[in-house]
């Protein structure tokens, strides 16, 4: 049975996340790094609202699936069932992440808070009620984002769109992000003791270190097809999930049957089978390669944050929509690189993304990653994109305005 209450005359800073889990970890990633970082630098009383708790816990191996209420780095963590399992008491800013439906209990309780507001002004107002979308570089951003939606029940809800510029609701990355990765990155012990401790061996020094989470694409294949060949040796760290149905034709035995740390080695590549791992052992991942290759949300901006070359494997939409959300980010990424850079990595991006297996390995070949330009890009771009604010500090200004 669900239980709602009118909030108490008390404020606190008691924000609730709703997350819907749709793309396994890119989701259920983005709004776990949003509760921990509000929790971590403002102290703010934080619930975050899943329904897949199973899902959830390939990025937090700590989690009890069959729990219906936990804590976890100071977040509260509440199974989203119909009915909620736990009593809910209105907040002070409630979020639907990626627009997710919000249960009816919790805006009936929204509701309740607001009518009782309109009677008498001393008792708490409606909570901040705010609609998180995807991140997009699309010019159109701008001009949608903190646009107010009036509901039919009277309350009000904010439309927040993440972005790349001062006029959109910036990007998510933890204060100390960059100064972590930076001391990381300063001493190659870090990368030899990662790789260790994930199980990798017969990875030297000047190999080349590519990690792959991607959907699936022939494109893959190609590339890994042209690694075979290459006159240096290439490691391509790959965990068990979709990438590996690309690559079935050069695997010893079926998917399932593939165990964490185990290698298979065609000419100069050699294929690892990466362990799963928590948020933070991703980051270091990504620190740790030469190129990454990630997809969705999440890891593509953690790929950013990373400071090395990467490849955006962007989620698949109808009508090829996500190819215009590409080729926003690529004229935004690539605006101060060369025009032989930029032409080259945005059609080596495109060919990855439209299962264009020969151009992919082509572009590959033209784009020669170590050039000093493209590393010194990788380097800049987080300063210079995280220059005003991340999206946690817009957010919580945000709220205060509104």
């Amino acid at each position: 049975m669900t239980h709602c209450a009118v909030k108490p005359l008390q404020t606190t800073n008691h924000w609730d996340i709703f997350c819907c889990v749709v793309d396994n970890y890119g989701d259920i990633g983005v709004t776990w790094r949003l509760a921990k970082q509000l929790t971590d630098e403002y102290q703010f009383n934080i619930t975050l609202w899943v329904d897949d708790l199973e899902s959830f816990r390939h990025i937090l191996p700590q989690l009890d699936p069959s729990l219906n209420s936990q804590q976890h780095n100071g977040v509260q963590i509440n199974l989203w069932a119909e009915p909620l399992p736990v009593r809910y008491r209105a907040a002070d800013v409630v979020i639907e992440a990626f627009a997710c439906d919000l249960p009816n209990s919790v805006v009936e309780a929204m509701h309740a808070q607001h009518q009782v507001h309109k009677q008498d002004e001393s008792a708490p107002a409606a909570p901040v009620w705010l609609n998180l979308e995807y991140l997009s570089a699309e010019s159109w951003v701008e001009g949608c984002h903190g646009l107010p939606s009036m509901q039919n029940n009277g309350l009000k809800k904010h439309f927040y769109f993440p972005g790349f510029t001062s006029q959109t609701g910036g990007l998510i990355c933890e204060k100390d992000t960059l100064d972590r990765r930076t001391v990381w990155q300063s001493n190659r012990k870090n990368r030899r003791e990662l790789f260790s401790k994930l199980g990798l061996s017969n990875i030297d020094d000047n190999d080349t270190v590519v990690s792959v989470f991607s959907y699936e694409t022939a494109s893959l294949l190609g590339l890994c097809q042209l690694w075979m060949q290459s006159n240096k040796r290439i490691h391509a760290l790959i965990p068990k999930g979709r990438s590996l149905n690309s690559l079935k034709t050069i695997l010893p035995c079926s998917i399932p049957e593939l165990s964490a740390g185990q290698q298979i080695v065609h000419g100069n590549l050699t294929l690892h089978i990466l362990p799963m791992t928590d948020q933070q052992g991703y980051d270091q991942l990504l620190w740790s390669c030469d190129v990454n290759i990630v997809r969705g949300e999440d890891s593509f901006l953690r790929a950013q944050w990373a400071a090395k070359p990467f490849i955006w494997h962007i989620y698949p939409q109808d009508e090829d929509y996500h190819l215009e959300k590409l080729a926003a980010f690529l004229q935004c990424y690539c605006d101060n690189l060369s025009p032989q850079a930029s032409k080259s990595y945005r059609a080596l991006n495109i060919a990855f993304n439209t299962e264009q297996a020969g151009a992919t390995a082509e572009e590959w070949g033209k784009l020669d990653f170590i050039k000093p330009e493209m590393s010194l890009h990788a380097q800049q771009w987080p300063i210079s994109i995280l220059n005003d604010a991340d999206l946690a500090s817009r957010l919580v200004q945000f709220v205060k305005n509104s």
